[in-house]
């Protein structure tokens, strides 16, 4: 069968979780025929997402978020009025054709959407007649025993309009989860294992001492910085998307910056004593498989509910900021027994690959 992947292209959790899912695709004799990715013009394609997920890939302009002057936060009124204007919404019609046309050309037997808004309004432009699979972790929302992100607040309302947006037309939603739940039959839902790749199943964990970080937005790292000159014997690596810095950024012998690199990042997962985050599902997953204590500081609702379900999984802690003492502290408190999460995983694509035989 041949399959056309859309994602979105903000982080890096939904395009680890196509990479991942293409090589389970592949293992059973299917095709990827084409990946369509969503990005803003103030984010980069990782390479290692062109070089891992097996198939021809195209851009298009997709809404994305908007930070505040810090570059930690994220501010949702804004982010919502700088996607609303003219000029993007000329964009996004644009990238809405583009992504019919490309249903059009490549005529795939099944679309899978990794949470791109964009492809949920192509459909219901254009009510294509092909299956379509919505795989996240937000989805996850709309099951009656999830019990996070039922609040009435904005944020939460708008979390809970994007979810149904980006699922328009779908065939069925694959909600990716920490844990079993049972399938939701009336929003056609499946509850399936985390995404996570090959290389992260196969890692053996090692504890060599330092803390491992991961922050998508680099205002964060004068927080990191500044804890650090308190704290200057703990050895500390943390992954950024900056642009304009170096591949390795040392600020001293004892903290170091890296341009995201997810060789490397996996390479300082697997000897880390614990991981510093901003909630992202796809990395906090990694960790848990790994059984790595991990702090999480959300940027935004979506992050809030993440964080909130992984500590109710054992992930570990929550925090508000990049005080990495904190963690710390915590980890000799750890549990890191992770074999039922680790079972969970490991039976994925029996799950995956039975969902998507019968769609066709």
């Amino acid at each position: 069968m041949k399959y056309l992947f859309i994602v979105q292209g903000e982080g890096r959790g939904h395009l680890t979780q196509a990479i991942s899912l293409s090589q389970m695709l592949r293992r059973h004799g299917h095709e990827v025929v084409e990946v369509l990715v969503g990005k803003s013009s103030n984010r980069e394609i990782p390479a290692f997402f062109l070089e891992k997920i097996g198939a021809k890939v195209k851009t298009f302009a997709s809404p994305s978020f908007c930070y505040g002057k810090d570059h930690k936060k994220v501010k949702l009124t804004k982010s919502i009025l700088l996607n609303i204007t003219v000029k993007k919404l000329r964009e996004y019609r644009k990238s809405v054709n583009l992504i019919h046309r490309h249903i059009q050309k490549t005529e795939p037997d099944v679309v899978i959407n990794f949470y791109e808004i964009l492809a949920g309004l192509m459909n219901l432009r254009f009510r294509e007649h092909v299956p379509f699979v919505c795989i996240a972790h937000q989805f996850l929302m709309k099951h009656p025993d999830f019990q996070y992100g039922n609040g009435t607040g904005r944020e939460e309302m708008l979390l809970r309009l994007n979810n149904t947006l980006c699922s328009i037309g779908a065939t069925k939603t694959l909600a990716l989860s920490f844990y079993p739940l049972k399938d939701f039959y009336r929003e056609r839902m499946a509850v399936v294992p985390p995404l996570l790749r090959e290389e992260v199943l196969q890692t053996t964990p090692e504890d060599k001492g330092y803390i491992l970080g991961y922050m998508l937005n680099p205002g964060y790292a004068d927080e990191v910085k500044e804890w650090h000159k308190s704290h200057p014997d703990q050895e500390a690596h943390f992954f950024w998307d900056k642009k304009t810095a170096p591949p390795v950024f040392r600020v001293n012998d004892r903290l170091t910056f890296h341009r995201i690199n997810d060789v490397k990042f996996l390479e300082y997962m697997q000897g880390c004593s614990g991981y510093v985050t901003t909630a992202g599902f796809e990395s906090v997953c990694e960790a848990m498989y790994l059984g790595k204590p991990v702090m999480m500081i959300p940027t935004h609702v979506e992050q809030e509910i993440n964080a909130a379900d992984a500590v109710g999984a054992g992930a570990g802690i929550e925090s508000t900021t990049f005080d990495v003492s904190r963690l710390v502290e915590y980890i000799p408190s750890h549990n890191t027994d992770s074999g039922a999460f680790r079972d969970w995983v490991q039976s994925a694509e029996e799950l995956f690959i039975r969902h998507l035989m019968t769609l066709v």
